[in-house]
């Protein structure tokens, strides 16, 4: 086979079966017309050396194959890019948040190696990083290559681009000072009608995140696992998760479905707040499901357990200023934590409840 031949076949072996033949056809001609054309100026057969800079000059066969290829010739093209960056930047911004959480219950565990513990922190952090990546890359080329453009990529006012400063490490930092540059200039007090389309990409790019680490494809190393001092105990899930395994993920789906409605239906404002009054509502009873089990967890170092429980009585707070003040093993810790979800789930039920309201003062307003 001479050189021609392995060039086509090369270039061929990139292209579409029906369209094979008659480019290659195309690219002998050119091939074979360069050839003779230097032929005629030296006045010789071209050695193979010749032939290979001729065929390298016309160019790579992946390359030339590529100016013959049907519709977009990159994963994430201009148009996109930027969306993708900001998804990127959020989503890699809620990681951090997880990992950090996870560092600190590590540390109320009583950790005797910090820094092994911050360098299991960032090694998780990279792995999910990475995995969010690559989901994010793939969404946006089944964007790119089947021409879909949802509405929010052209339908955009100014006046709604307050919350994509949620991408910017130095507005975290200012919210979570309170700064009063972050209050006007991240998260601005929307206008009757305006559309929170940062916010409902946001969360959908967060919830879409959850909904991948609770079937098993996204995994934070450490989460499951409190270092004591002395050997390390694991965390088990209460059966109540399993219990609600399927409700938590449908929820989780159908947040995700109302944010993505949002976007492509921006104004629709009564339809968008009576789904999410629906949401929030599902959202208050799982919650009260998850209260009322009175149990969440199992820590276990060896032979030993520990509950990580409550109810009632610990939304007190006597017992809220007592916190931390419990031993470092493992009854000790279980406490503290015991104490730390049943307020987390109170101020859930508490958010929940007040969606419900807001969702029912828009419906009724329209605004």
């Amino acid at each position: 086979m001479d050189l021609i031949d392995r060039y086509l076949n090369a270039v061929a072996a990139q292209l579409p079966q029906d369209e094979r033949a008659d480019i290659t056809a195309e690219l002998r001609d050119l091939i074979l017309s360069r050839f003779e054309a230097k032929e005629e100026t030296l006045g010789r057969a071209l050695t193979e050396d010749e032939q290979e800079a001729i065929l390298r000059e016309i160019g790579h066969p992946l390359v030339v194959a590529a100016r013959y290829r049907k519709g977009p010739d990159s994963l994430v093209g201009p148009e996109l890019f930027p969306y993708w960056l900001f998804g990127v930047k959020a989503g890699l911004m809620v990681l951090a948040a997880v990992f950090a959480l996870t560092l600190f219950i590590r540390v109320i565990g009583g950790s005797d190696n910090f820094g092994q513990d911050i360098a299991h922190a960032f090694h998780g952090f990279f792995g999910a990083g990475l995995t969010l990546i690559g989901a994010a890359t793939l969404a946006a080329a089944i964007f790119e290559h089947q021409g879909i453009r949802p509405a929010w990529l052209t339908k955009w006012r100014v006046k709604d681009l307050g919350a994509f400063g949620l991408a910017d490490p130095a507005a975290w930092g200012a919210s979570m000072a309170g700064t009063e540059t972050a209050k006007t200039s991240w998260m601005p007090r929307r206008k009757p009608g305006a559309w929170p389309g940062g916010e409902y990409l946001f969360s959908f790019l967060a919830t879409g995140m959850f909904v991948l680490w609770w079937i098993g494809v996204l995994h934070f190393p450490g989460l499951l696992t409190v270092e004591l001092r002395g050997e390390d105990a694991s965390v088990s899930g209460a059966p109540i998760w399993s219990i609600l395994f399927g409700p938590i993920l449908l929820y989780a789906f159908a947040q995700m479905a109302v944010d993505l409605a949002s976007l492509v239906r921006p104004h629709a404002v009564r339809v968008r707040a009576a789904a999410r009054m629906v949401i929030a509502g599902a959202g208050l009873w799982l919650t009260w499901l998850i209260f009322e089990a009175g149990h969440w967890f199992t820590l276990t170092r060896g032979e030993e357990t520990a509950r990580i429980a409550g109810d009632w009585t610990l939304l007190d707070f006597d017992t809220l200023r007592t916190l931390g003040d419990s031993g470092r093993d493992l009854a000790g810790v279980a406490g503290t934590l015991s104490v730390v979800l049943v307020w987390a789930l109170a101020f859930s039920a508490l958010s929940l409840a007040y969606s419900v309201l807001a969702n029912l003062g828009r419906m009724a307003r329209g605004l």
